[in-house]
This record gives structure tokens, sequence and C-alpha cells, in this order.
């Protein structure tokens, strides 16, 4: 058998490999991998397998950890002085929903294919290399921006917690660069190498170390919530401070409520790093479905508390926006104002608990991107002594350490977001598609139509609900929409059979609980504002032009060197498990 000569072995080779670009895009872009190769021959390419070491309580432990951050003592003051009141605590509840209806889309994947590769994973065995890439590669930079912004942030907790002005004490400044990128963090720079350097050494230890830091933040919280609710008063539930405010529990209505669970719908973002851990968990069909969704609904029962007790401290319109607790503590009397401090310890740890997931997510990530062969495989080694992702993990920290260097917050903040909800929608049409299309024996299009045709219906009421002015017409419009999506669900569920049922766990009530993830994912798209809009375009034509220009042609090179295949069917879960 001849060997194909790769593409990169010189300037020729890539010249004519560019001129066969369409042919490779036909073929590579949406070739489709199999569950068994994702847990077997995938794996292999890391040489050293990940060593099976966490349970259902590391899973819960990373969950929390990576969900609450310091992000909910922001965002939960924005929510309730610009879009909720009072009512921030159902915004919460919502955006828990929302998350848990998601988890239960990744539990669905994970439990199936215990591998490190989460949503680029699952998209890839169910839509193809093409859309798996480019969510991926989103996420990724999604993850390492979110990382860099929450360096800064501890810097700035750090400083509270000292009672030291970070920009004089903890930062300094180079006049001769631009404003936004010339305060140098040395201390975030610090942060992410140390941490860097203990998830290369151990996932074990990596474990134990955000246990620990996961339990301190976590009394904390629970310190700032008795404290909210001795010292607060329930009449600051339905009374603003100014008279000429609005008032109620919902003073800026139900749309407020909805608006503002779009808002801190980006504090449960992290649950989707404990997939990645899938790998290394001892019985997957019993450790995660505890550990995702168990995270998420002691996460969401946190912020509901909290959101409760700050809104018992404060009326709405008194409350800081970018500082809702301290700011609280500050301006009350002065034997409070040591809890401001406390609330910066607080905060720091809980940056240290998300910093320490998200990074252990997104080197897992890379691995699994490396081992679909369309970045360098270089990133997919698995270091032998350690049993981690050294390579992809040490990439990553270095690349987040130089953007939060020198990047203001606000900056990278802007550039959050949009991608991970991305992800999460993809996922939930992926758990529907994995479930009622078997390829080679299932016609996809009755099931494609009504992902088309739910997506728009969503889409239509999103507008609406953004764009048409309050009134009958309006309210109209939107229970047409919401008729119209329940129709075409339970026309599908009646019409389609399922193709495939999950041996160990399965998302319950198929197909409307990934439906209603669906809607609400592009619901809460259609809340950011246009700069998310750009930012997404801008990243993912970069990520498409990255494909074009390297990624098909090495996984081209990798399925004529016998590396890659193209799906042709789907495995059982009785093949997948007898494989893992």
């Amino acid at each position: 058998m001849e060997t194909h000569t790769s593409s990169f072995s010189s300037l020729h080779s890539y010249l004519r490999a560019l001129s066969d670009t369409p042919n490779r895009l036909a073929r590579r872009a949406g070739s489709m991998s199999t569950s068994s190769e994702e847990t077997s021959r995938a794996r292999a390419r890391s040489e050293p397998t990940m060593k099976r070491s966490l349970r259902w309580h590391d899973l819960v432990g990373f969950g929390i950890g990576g969900m609450v951050g310091a992000g909910v003592f922001v965002t939960s003051g924005r929510a309730s002085s610009h879009c909720a009141g009072p009512a921030v605590v159902l915004s919460y509840a919502i955006a828990g929903l929302c998350a848990l209806l998601s988890a239960f889309c990744y539990t669905e994947f994970a439990v199936e294919m215990p591998v490190a590769g989460g949503a680029f994973s699952y998209i890839r065995v169910t839509f193809g290399e093409f859309l798996a890439f480019l969510t991926g590669a989103n996420l990724i930079i999604d993850y390492v921006l979110s990382n860099a912004a929450v360096a800064r942030g501890f810097t700035a907790y750090l400083g509270t917690a000292l009672g030291f002005s970070t920009r004089t004490h903890l930062r300094f400044t180079i006049r001769t660069l631009p404003d936004g990128y010339n305060e140098m963090d040395l201390i975030a720079v610090a942060v992410i190498i140390l941490l860097t350097l203990v998830i290369c050494y151990s996932t074990r230890e990596s474990s134990w170390l955000n246990m620990v830091l996961t339990v301190v933040h976590i009394l904390f919280i629970v310190f700032v919530i008795v404290v909210g609710f001795w010292r607060g008063e329930w009449k600051n539930f339905t009374e603003p401070a100014n008279p000429k405010n609005p008032g109620g529990f919902f003073p800026f209505g139900v749309s407020g409520v909805f608006n503002g669970a779009a808002m801190v719908y980006l504090s449960y973002i992290g649950y989707d790093a404990v997939s990645t851990m899938a790998e290394e968990v001892k019985d997957p069909e019993k450790n995660i479905p505890i550990g995702i969704s168990g995270s998420v609904v002691l996460v969401t029962i946190l912020y509901c508390l909290m959101a409760a007790s700050m809104s018992a401290l404060l009326p709405y319109d008194m409350i800081d926006p970018e500082a809702p607790f301290s700011g609280a503590f500050k301006n009350g009397s002065a034997g409070w104002r040591w809890v401001s401090n406390i609330i910066g310890v607080g905060a720091s740890f809980g940056i240290l608990t998300s910093l320490l997931v998200a990074m252990l997510g997104q080197a897992r990530y890379m691995c699994v991107i490396g081992r679909s062969c369309v970045v360098p495989t270089w990133f997919a080694r698995v270091n032998a002594s350690t049993s981690t992702p050294v390579n992809a993990s040490a990439f990553l920290g270095i690349f987040t350490a130089v953007i939060a260097l020198f990047t203001d917050l606000n900056i990278l903040l802007n550039l959050v977001s949009i991608g991970t909800l991305f992800v999460f929608y993809m996922v939930a049409n992926a758990v529907i598609y994995r479930r009622y299309v078997n390829h080679g024996t299932t016609n996809p299009w009755p099931t494609l139509s009504f992902l088309f045709c739910f997506s728009l219906t969503s889409l239509i009421f999103t507008l609406l609900w953004q764009f048409t002015p309050s009134g009958k017409p309006k309210a109209f419009m939107l229970g047409s929409c919401i008729v119209v999506a329940i129709f075409v669900v339970q026309l599908f569920h009646f019409m389609v059979p399922q193709a495939l049922k999950p041996e160990f766990w399965g998302v319950p009530l198929m197909p409307w609980i990934p439906s209603v993830s669906i809607f609400l994912n592009i619901f809460l798209l259609g809340s950011l504002d246009r700069p998310s809009y750009v930012r997404f375009g801008v990243f993912s034509g970069l990520i498409v032009l990255v494909y074009v220009m390297y990624s098909v042609h090495s996984s081209f090179d990798a399925e004529k060197n016998g590396s890659l295949g193209v799906k042709e069917c789907v495995d059982t879960p009785e093949n997948v498990i007898s494989k893992v």
C-alpha cells in the first residue's frame, strides 16, 4: 500500500493540497466519528491514558467550584438594578433550570462516551468534523478569555480583601501602551502559572485542592447569606428607596425577570467543564449523572439564597451594580464595613476554584481536538508519569497568562459568553439527533426538519420578545409562537420513533427537555448585545480560515494514512461500553 504524502511536507505539497481543498472539504467537513472510536482508537493517540480516579463527590466539587466564582458577586447586582429588581431571585431560578436542562443533555453524552472531549466529541459523532471544530474552537477561545478575565478579577478582589488600591498597589501602568492594555497584572500571571503547574501534576490532587478551596468559599457565601438576612428588611423586596421608581416585587415586569435570567446565566457556566472529566471518572454511568446534575441543583439553591439576601439588604435602586454585597456593607454603619473585606476574601477563593476547573476543562478540550487531527497531535499527548494532558495544559496556560498580563477586565468580559451558549444550543440539538437518527438505517431528514422548524420558531419568538412593543398584539404573536412550538414537538414525538435508547442514562421526557433547552438557549442568545455577535462572527471567521488552511488537510492526511475514518453507522451503547 502506498503511503500518502503529508500536505505539509513541502511548500509544493501544501500548494497542491490547497488546490484540492474543495474535494477535501466535501470528504472531511461532514465526516463523523463513532462512539467506539472516541473511546478507543482516538484515546490511543494520546498514548498513555488518563487515570480513572474521580467519583461523584469529586465531580460535584468541580461543578460547584467551576460555577460559583466571583461572577455572582457582580452579575447579581447588575441584574437586580437594571433588569429584575427583587425578582432577581426568580431570574436565578430560571437560569438554573436552563442550566439543568443543558446539563441533562451533556450527561447523556458523557455517560455514553466517557471521554475528555466534552461538547467537541458529542458534536463530532453527530454533526461531523467541521461543526465540531467550529464549536470546540469557539469554546476554547471563550475559556481562555474568561480565564484571563477571572485571573485579573482575582487581583481586584485581593485588593479589596487587603484594603489596597488595585491600580496603585497591585498593578503597574505602562503609559506608552493604549488604554485598556497598559495595566500590567503580574499577580494574575502568577496565579495562572501556579494553577497550570497543579493541573499538570495530577488530576486527583487538583480535585483535593478544588475541594478545599470550594468548601472555604461556600463557608464565606453562607456567612454573607446569613448576615444579609440578619441585617436585611423584608420591605426592601417591594419598596424602592426612591418613591418615583417602580415598586413591587416585579418593578420591571415579567420581561425584566427573563432579561435578568439571561444576564445571570453566565454565573452557571462551568458545569460543562465537568463533562470533560468523564475520561477520568470511575463508574461513569453512576457517578457522572450525580456529579453534573447535582452540582447545578446545589449552585442554583446557593445563588437564589444569595440573591434573596442581597434584596433584603437594600432596595433594588440602591444596589451597587458593580459590587452589590460589599457596597451594601461599605455604605452601612461603620461597625459592619469589615464584612466587605470578608467578601473580598471569599470571592478570591471562588475565583481560584472557578479558574482551576476551567483550566482543567480547556486543556481536555484541546487534548481531544488534537486526537481528531484538526490541530497538531502534539496537543493530544498525555504525560506517562502524571496521566494528564501536559502539552495542552501548558500551552493554554501560557497563552492565558499572556492575555491576563495586559488586557483590561471589561474588554475581556465583552468577548465572553456567546460561544458557550452556542455550544449548549448545539449539544441540545445533537442529543435529539443522536436519539432519532441511526446512520445507514434511519432517514435523517424528519429529525433535521424538526430541529430547523423548532429553532426557527424559537428565533421568531425571541425577535418578537426583543423588538416588538408591549401590548395585546405582542402577547398574541408570542402565544402563537408557543402554540406552534408545542405542536411541532408533539408532532415529531408521535411521527418519528427513537432509533437509539441509552442503556444506562438518558435525558428523560425526550424530546421535550432538549427542545426546551434549545428554546432557552436561543432566547438567551437573543438577549446579548451587538458587540457579542461581532466578536462571534470575527472569531468564527478566523476558525473557518484555520480549518480551510490547515485542519481539513491535516485530517485528510490522517484519513489517508489510516488514523481517521469516515463514519458509516452508529455504534450501539453495548459496543461502546464494552470498549471503555
